[in-house]
Parts: C-alpha cells; sequence; structure tokens
C-alpha cells in the first residue's frame, strides 16, 4: 500500500544527519567507552524535588485528561514568566502548552502555513527544522549565513528568498553554533518580515543559556507581537528533556486555533506533568540559573584549552550547551573528521554537516558531561586535529 509523500518525504529523501550519532550508541551497545558530546542532554537528571512534585500529583489523581490548552495555573506562570523575560503584555491567552518544544515548531508551522508554502529558516539549522516543515506539506527553504559573519543572519540574504514565503523560522541563542543574534541581526530580521507580511517562528528554547550579551525575543520588537510565535521548553532551562514539556506564546487568535489543533492531536499534556512544570517555575530564577551554571563554566574550560593551540578556531559561544569549532584547516569536512575523531579515539561529536551547507567544515560539541573528563577530550580532540594539520 502506498504511504503519503507528506511523510515519505520528511528527510527529503536523503540522511537525518545523525550517522555518527548512531555509529557512537552501537559502539557502546558492543561495549566500547565512547565519550559522548552529541546530544543536547544534561549530565544531570531531572530535580528530585520536581520528580516528587510530579509523583505527588498522580497519587492525587492528575492522570486524567487534563485542560487541552494547558491548566490554567501553568499558562499564568508561563505568561508571567514570558511578559518579565521579555518586558511584552502576555496572558495565558497568548500561551498554549504542548508536548515539549519540538511539538511546538510543529504546531507553529501546522499554523501559518498551507501545503506548498515556502517557509524559511536559517542554516546552519537544528536537525529537525526543514523535516519539520516537510511534515507539515511546506517546502523548506534555507538562508544561508557565514562564518565570516559569525552566522549572523543577514537581512539581505532573507529579503532574497522572501518572496512568497509565508514564514521564517530563527533559533538565538542558536543550535548548532552557540550564537546569540545581535540587536541590529534582529531588527533586520524583524523589517524583512513586516516588508514581506510573513510570520516569525522563534525558538526560544536556550533563553537562559546566555554567556554573552543578551536575549532579546524579537515578540518585543515594534509590531511584531503580532506576527510572531514563540516556541520555549523546560527540556533545557530545567533539564526536563523527557517531560516533554513546552509552549507556543503568540496572538490570542492563532493560540484559540492552535488549541483546536492540539484538541485533534494527542488532545494535550498529561496533567501530573503540567503541575510539576509548574512546580519547576514556581521555584524562580535562581533554579534556571543554577541549570545553566555547568554550561557557562564548561565554555570558560573550552575557551582555555582552545587558547592555547592556533589550529581549532571557535565560533565564539555567546549562549547554548554547544561548541562549534572550524576544523577546516585539517583539510577534513566535518563529517570525515568526525568519524575518524571516534574511529581513533572514541570520541563523538556532531559534524556541522549534519545542521546544513552553512557548517560544513566545522564540528558541534555538547557540553554535556562533567568538567574533568570534557576538559579531558576536548584535549585529546585538539591533539588529534594537531596530528592531521602537522606532516609528520
Amino acid at each position: 500500500m502506498r504511504l503519503s509523500d507528506r511523510i515519505t518525504h520528511i528527510n527529503g529523501g536523503g540522511s537525518d544527519g545523525w550517522g555518527v550519532f548512531y555509529r557512537a550508541r552501537a559502539m557502546k551497545a558492543a561495549g566500547t567507552n565512547v565519550t559522548e558530546l552529541t546530544i543536547g542532554e544534561h549530565d544531570i537528571p531531572t530535580s528530585p524535588d520536581i520528580l516528587t512534585a510530579m509523583h505527588r500529583a498522580a497519587l492525587a489523581g492528575h492522570t486524567g485528561y487534563a485542560s487541552v490548552p494547558g491548566i490554567p495555573a501553568l499558562r499564568d506562570a508561563v505568561a508571567a514568566r514570558v511578559q518579565a523575560r521579555t518586558g511584552v503584555s502576555t496572558t495565558r491567552d497568548n500561551v498554549l502548552i504542548t508536548a515539549g518544544g519540538q511539538a511546538a515548531l510543529f504546531a507553529a508551522h501546522h499554523a501559518v502555513c498551507d501545503p506548498g508554502d515556502r517557509a524559511l529558516f536559517m542554516d546552519p539549522y537544528y536537525a529537525t527544522y526543514p523535516g519539520t516543515i516537510r511534515a507539515n506539506g511546506a517546502v523548506p527553504v534555507p538562508v544561508l549565513t557565514a562564518p565570516a559573519d559569525g552566522f549572523q543572519p543577514r537581512a539581505e540574504a532573507i529579503a532574497a528568498l522572501a518572496s512568497r514565503a509565508r514564514s521564517l523560522l530563527i533559533n538565538s541563542p542558536n543550535n548548532p553554533t552557540g550564537v546569540v543574534y545581535s540587536d541590529d541581526t534582529l531588527a533586520g530580521i524583524a523589517r524583512v518580515v513586516q516588508d514581506h507580511d510573513m510570520w516569525l517562528i522563534s525558538d526560544e528554547v536556550y533563553d537562559t543559556q546566555v554567556w554573552h550579551g543578551s536575549h532579546l525575543s524579537p515578540r518585543a520588537l515594534p509590531g511584531m507581537a503580532e506576527r510572531t510565535l514563540v516556541v520555549g521548553s523546560m527540556s533545557k532551562s530545567h533539564a526536563m528533556t523527557g517531560s516533554r514539556l513546552g509552549w507556543i506564546i503568540g496572538p490570542q487568535p492563532a493560540i484559540a486555533h492552535l488549541i483546536d489543533l492540539a484538541t485533534n492531536t494527542n488532545y494535550g499534556v498529561p496533567g501530573y506533568i503540567q503541575d510539576a512544570g509548574l512546580f519547576a517555575l514556581n521555584q524562580g530564577p535562581a533554579t534556571e540559573e543554577g541549570i545553566a551554571a555547568p554550561f557557562r563554566r564548561r565554555r570558560a574550560l573550552a575557551l582555555d584549552i582552545l587558547s592555547r593551540q592556533n589550529i581549532l578556531h571557535a565560533v565564539p559561544p555567546e549562549g547554548a550547551m554547544y561548541l562549534m569549532l572550524d576544523i577546516r584547516p585539517t583539510g577534513l569536512s566535518g563529517e570525515d573528521f568526525a568519524y575518524r575523531l571516534l574511529d581513533a579515539h572514541h570520541i563523538a561529536v556532531m559534524p556541522g554537516e549534519s545542521f546544513g551547507q552553512a557548517a560544513a567544515g566545522h564540528i558541534r560539541i555538547a557540553m554535556t558531561i562533567p568538567d574533568a573528563p570534557f576538559a579531558a577530550a576536548l584535549e585529546q580532540l585538539v591533539a588529534f586535529a594537531t596530528e592531521l594539520t602537522i606532516p609528520a
């Protein structure tokens, strides 16, 4: 029987970019000790206090159908958090609770794109972006950024592709590059979006992980609140990746229709998980800062190690839990470097090519293991790159 083109073409007929990761996991399953610097998974578990709140809510009976838009108290808490962080008036009517940030990305594109519409996104990109767009029946159109620009998007590059586009997806702080978009960059993006009457989908799941400068939500810019859908999540801010708890922030009419979509897809997020999320948010900013602290610390460790050599160059790591390294001086592609590093030293990193054309010749390192083994792995990686670069 024939399956739909929409589902069989989610990956565009090519690789999903996770080959090195899959090999590393196969090696681990076979008993090899592999140092994984691949995915954005905290090395600390979800707080026992949050899990206790989740357990208590489940035992209290919040295991039946929950309110599809999200329980009112959680929507209020998310709205208050967003308003406090961005300065934009936000109420529960601007909030839909979703099954994590990925579900929010899917729903946001479903809200603004019809089948066949052009949907722009920045390259480098998080690996699921083009597949999410294809799964909605839209046409993914990458907008290339450049290492020479620090991977900051150029407004003119977006404008050149904006004709007949319905949406633009951005991500700051950025995965995979660690770049935080500047105020000038975001102003240029807002100008193009308004000039071409597009929706902006702003993925802000790393908004608590800013190491240099500050995070500006484009929803806060003049004229942008009515055309911006913000994707948020508790995965990164509260180490709750497996809880699958996220949200969309947007204008009330869009949220009302997104609630209809939620009613006809997953029918809401389990109530006991929402209760745990409410408990976590009520712990305040200090908890979020504590979750982010290890990545700030490992960034400093990495920059110190890299400062002692001149072969590998880091894209300025301004935010998020990743480090993007330019490995082109070795003469290898990011994919070749990653496979050779894995086979020779059992260190797994993600090739830049997994995240699009613009990141070719780079690797992404997740700063997601404890400090000492992280530093040791990075020093081994630097030594490996030196061996490749300096002839015997």
